[in-house]
């Protein structure tokens, strides 16, 4: 296997090699808010506020159907990162065979259902009469192309988990290119209307996901292969892993599917604030998504090669850096909100909403870098099904009831106060399960499961 942007992280400088990791994946990020933030600008603008809340709304559908896939794919970033850390190629490539083959068929499977049910869906969110013929186009053609979106970051993920964080932010510039050029050509000059923003996303992913690929086996020599059957033992680790892993994404996603109910119910013009205001939350999230992918990663290869010290070392750099990072990013956000909103629409109330709500929720912000961090470590051990506990949790114990409680006193205000204030209680019980929890002890019967104890070990 090509060694060329593949980095070892069980020996060396610590801070070091998280900032060289990190800054890739930061960056691919970053150009994947970007994509976001390029399809909102040109919607917002093009076509007016219905439309922004109709792609918000969509945007919200799909990353829940997808979360249960994306969720399992946070296992293969834990399994492929131990058995490269182990040295163990026969391993991972047995695993390799075992994800594509499960997670590939569920992409096909939720996009068909996606597809066929996205007007009921919708109509159960509650969404706005006036939005739901737009957002249901829009819905059903970004289900036809999800087998793209899921697999150019798929192929991302096996690739950071073997070291290499340079190379994914390619897939996503020639992503976010495409975009930039097919979205106005599709939307203005076809005349395809919210339709145009949607085969734009699809093409444009697609594109990224041949050419991940492409390079995935012809220049890195990552051991894919037409999938087969797996082995009875990997189905016992996707269950164990990837099962928690999965339905703790569904368990975020469907709670930010149920805060976006709290959010229609305040009409068009708060949906559509929220949905420029969630474009710069994305940005304000990015270290704490990057750092939580990047220690991932890092804990894994070191959990795999046993070196605890050196996961303990890199659970308290990455703590540093997120803090400082999210602060002042935090600081930029909220001085700019105003500017930002109007950036992707003109109607006043919406950028009064938006506006507000990104000033009361930047400073929480690095509370929810702490939680991303210290579950990533976790995650690196195998611990989904702690981890799956901890997001219904965060969620449904605490994000969702605190927002639905703090709407009702403080009207629309109430939707980032009282989401702020869970990621201050999530981020205190993340650091109860790091320091109490056994989740050091789980890494030990995934290694027994996809390790390979026959004499081409390594080889």
């Amino acid at each position: 296997m090509s060694e060329t942007n593949q980095i070892d992280f069980t020996k060396g400088q610590i801070m070091g090699k998280m900032i060289m990791f990190s800054w890739p994946i930061f960056l691919t990020n970053l150009l994947q808010a970007s994509y976001q933030f390029v399809d909102s600008l040109w919607v917002g603008n093009l076509l007016g506020p219905s439309a922004l809340g109709a792609i918000t709304i969509s945007a919200t559908v799909v990353f829940t159907t997808l979360s249960f896939i994306i969720g399992l794919n946070g296992a293969t970033l834990t399994v492929i990162s131990q058995r490269r850390g182990a040295n163990d190629q026969v391993g991972l490539k047995e695993s390799l065979n075992a994800f594509v083959f499960v997670l590939g068929t569920l992409a096909v499977f939720l996009g068909l259902i996606g597809f066929l049910f996205s007007g009921t869906i919708l109509r159960v969110m509650g969404t706005p009469e006036d939005i739901l013929p737009l957002a249901q186009s829009y819905l059903q053609i970004n289900f036809i192309g999800i087998l793209f979106l899921f697999g150019y970051n798929f192929i991302g993920t096996v690739l950071r988990a073997l070291g290499d964080s340079k190379t994914p932010i390619r897939f996503i510039i020639i992503a976010v290119l495409l975009n930039v050029v097919l979205d106005p050509l599709f939307i203005h000059v076809f005349q395809l209307g919210i339709d145009g923003a949607a085969y734009a996303t699809i093409i444009s992913q697609g594109s990224a996901f041949t050419y991940g690929l492409w390079y995935s086996i012809k220049r890195a020599n990552v051991p894919f292969q037409i999938p087969t059957f797996p082995e009875r033992r990997y189905f016992i680790v996707l269950f164990k892993m990837g099962l928690p892993a999965g339905l703790s994404m569904m368990a975020i996603s469907a709670g930010i599917l149920a805060i976006m109910t709290v959010v229609t119910g305040f009409g068009e013009g708060v949906v559509a604030g929220f949905g420029a205001a969630q474009r710069l939350d994305s940005l304000i999230m990015l270290p704490a998504l990057t750092l939580g992918s990047a220690v991932n990663s890092m804990a894994g290869q070191n959990i795999g090669a046993k070196l605890w010290d050196r996961v303990n070392e890199i659970a308290k750099q990455a703590l540093l850096l997120i803090i400082l990072v999210s602060l002042t990013i935090s600081t930029i956000i909220f001085f700019g909100a105003e500017l930002f909103i109007r950036m992707f629409v003109q109607d006043e109330a919406t950028i009064q909403f938006g506006t507000m709500y990104v000033k009361t929720i930047a400073f929480f912000y690095p509370f929810l870098g702490v939680n991303f961090v210290l579950n990533g470590i976790a995650r690196a051990a195998g611990a989904m099904f702690p981890i799956l506990i901890l997001n219904i949790i965060s969620f449904w114990i605490l994000r969702y009831p605190l927002t639905v409680l703090f709407s009702m006193w403080f009207d629309e205000r109430g939707i980032a106060l009282g989401m702020g204030v869970s990621f201050i209680i999530s981020s205190l019980i993340a650091v109860g399960y790091y320091f109490l929890g056994n989740w050091r002890k789980i890494s030990e019967e995934i290694g027994e499961k996809t390790g390979n104890n026959r004499e081409n070990k390594g080889s």
